[in-house]
Order: C-alpha cells, then structure tokens, then sequence
C-alpha cells in the first residue's frame, strides 16, 4: 500500500480567509551540499516547476553556470528562465531530482507544476 499524508492549504491573506487558501506544499530542496526548506505552489495548470532567483542563489546555484535556456508563458514569459535540476523531499519520502524553471523574477513563487513534479512524484 502507498504511503499517504496530507497537508492543508494555507491562507495566504488573513484579511481574505478562505478566500485565499492555496496548496502549498512544504519540501526540502539540496543543491551544492546546501539544503534549504520551502513550500511550493501546486499548480496543475502549470507545465513546468519554478525556481525563484532568490531560492537558487540560497541554494549555491550560479547563474552564469546554467546554459539550458527554458522559455516561461504567462506572467513569467517576460523573464529569462535556465535549468536547474534540484533534488527535493518531501516529509519522510526519498529524494527525487526535480527539473526547474529557474527565473530571474525575483518575485515569481515557487511553483511545482505538471513537468516534474506531478509526473515524478
């Protein structure tokens, strides 16, 4: 039988309450012997995972290193993008290497969309 958890949504906005519940989802992202806890947008409209610029530079990520270029849509399409491949945990589940969208926006969330994640986990 499957190992099974559930996580709630959080609410993202006190003054909106249900309103502004989302699924995060809290993971552990290691990358260059740094680890780092974060929570993920999951968005099944999303085809790709999303990397802050922030997140990959906390992780040791190096910009200039990545060559990979990953074209972004929607409100990331005006952002260069490259990719990063970055192991993630998940609560007591083994790690498995997930492929991101790194983005220069330094606003964008960190979104676990359809290419990885969903089809990894």
């Amino acid at each position: 039988m499957a190992s099974k958890l559930r996580f709630s949504f959080t609410e993202v906005d006190p003054q909106l309450g249900a309103l502004s519940m989302l699924p995060y989802l809290p993971l552990v992202l290691t990358y260059q012997n740094r680890s780092l806890n974060v929570s993920g947008l999951l968005d099944t409209g999303s085809t790709v995972n999303v990397l802050p610029y922030e997140v990959g530079l906390e992780l040791g990520a190096v910009w200039e290193n990545q060559t990979i270029s990953v074209p972004l849509g929607g409100n990331l399409a005006r952002f260069e993008a490259r990719a990063l491949l970055v192991p993630a945990s998940i609560a007591h589940f083994p790690f498995t290497e997930l492929a991101f969208a790194w983005t220069k926006d330094r606003y964008a969330p960190l979104i676990l969309g359809h290419m990885n994640f969903f089809l990894a986990l």
